[in-house]
């Protein structure tokens, strides 16, 4: 079995890897039977010379390569016909801007794996990027807190080298006493919780949060039964929140009152209430002056959240009143920091964490024989056409573009 690891090739660029050198090496070492040829690249965050010190050969030719790994979408002119890839389609939820992509795909006769549908017998996400989001997310947001009311500057998380050094720069600052609310209890979640505790901040329970005042900056991770409660008064459990989620209402407010940094960190699903409406932002009573948007759901559930901001750009204004962009320094303006690729920001970690999972669970089963059906559920297409599992898309394909 040859594993090729494709030069990332979308804009902007990219820098991150399936496999790094020394993830490289370790599935040679455990899968004797397996070659690995990397593509030059001079944006990837492992030069070609630390894999060629690796043991690994970098060519321009991976035609004979069985299994090509990327991250981001190949551009349609870059695909091989006929050859299985494994990278980011972003087309599951009908994405119109890769239509084209997933047309090129099925006609290309290309054997896509997504990394976002690889996943366990119950359906639980095998390898993610979502730690890593959460850790730059959290601290974009801190950084955008410190912008916005001028009190510290912070330099941005793409120029420092990795994880610990974004730690030891959070740490240099002093917070004011402020609360910082949190949605979220999965990978992203965790992984701004992650970097807020690393901070020393102090974590208070949902009830001391709303009504306790501190002369320290405290935090509260909260779940989605903390903010939303159900129309008719019954409390069921989160089983029946995301049963039913048309049959609860946001309980948010009770947070944006007593808040003044909100990080969000959760997963949104179809059918659930807004976190907070444009209506909410407009009451006097909403006190969040700063949204750290990770999620990124444009014109969804956090209301301020008008588009994706950039790496470069990372931060725009929300204004209540008019529910437009603005300067995000103006008074009475919600600051919004809302960047849809945050792990770029920390491509070495993010690349290592992404490949030991993909090592632990991904390349086992091309030599298993894929004994837990990992390939089977991430295979959205084979033949030339859609799998039956991802047959759902077929009106997307079809549409016109």
């Amino acid at each position: 079995m040859k594993f090729g690891i494709i030069r990332e090739r979308k804009n902007p660029p990219d820098r991150r890897v399936v496999l790094s050198p020394k993830a490289c090496q370790d599935v040679l070492k455990q899968f004797p039977e397996a070659r690995i040829v990397v593509e030059p690249s001079d944006i990837r965050i492992f030069t070609d010379d630390q894999y060629r010190e690796a043991g690994l050969e970098v060519s321009d030719d991976l035609s004979d390569c069985d299994v090509l790994l990327g991250v981001k979408e190949v551009p349609i002119d870059a695909l091989i016909p006929g050859k299985k890839y494994f990278f980011f389609s972003h087309t599951i939820k009908k994405q119109p801007y890769n239509r084209k992509l997933l047309k090129a795909i099925l006609a290309k006769n290309v054997e896509l794996y997504d990394h976002e549908v690889i996943t366990d017998q119950q359906g639980r996400r095998l390898v993610a990027f979502g730690r890593y989001a959460g850790l730059v997310g959290a601290y974009n947001g801190i950084r955008t807190y410190g912008l916005k009311h001028g009190l510290f500057q912070m330099p941005k998380a793409e120029t420092l080298p990795d994880l610990k050094a974004l730690i030891a720069e959070l740490k240099n600052i002093d917070l004011p006493a402020m609360k910082i609310v949190l949605t979220g209890k999965g990978r992203v979640g965790n992984g701004a919780r992650e970097i807020l505790d690393a901070m020393g901040l102090e974590s208070v329970s949902v009830a001391d949060f709303l009504s306790k005042t501190y002369d320290h900056p405290v935090l509260c991770q909260i779940d989605v039964l903390d903010y939303n409660k159900r129309k008719d008064g019954q409390v069921l459990g989160e089983t029946d929140f995301f049963k039913n989620p048309k049959e609860y209402a946001s309980d948010f407010m009770r947070f944006a009152r007593v808040s003044d940094l909100y990080i969000a960190g959760h997963f949104y699903g179809d059918g659930a209430p807004f976190i907070f409406t444009r209506e909410d932002a407009k009451t006097p009573e909403f006190n969040i002056s700063v949204v750290a948007d990770i999620s990124c759901d444009i014109d969804g559930p956090v209301a301020s959240t008008l588009r994706a901001s950039t790496i470069a750009d990372p931060v725009y204004g929300y204004n209540a009143e008019s529910e437009a962009e603005t300067d995000y320094k103006e008074p009475g303006t919600i600051a919004v920091m809302a960047v849809d690729n945050l792990p770029c920001e920390l491509p070495a970690d993010a690349s290592v964490g992404f490949g030991d999972m993909f090592l632990k669970y991904v390349i086992p089963a091309f030599f298993d024989n894929d004994s837990k059906g990992i390939l089977e559920r991430a295979r959205m297409t084979s033949g030339g056409k859609l799998t039956e599992r991802f047959s759902y898309l077929q009106d997307y394909v079809a549409a016109d573009s």
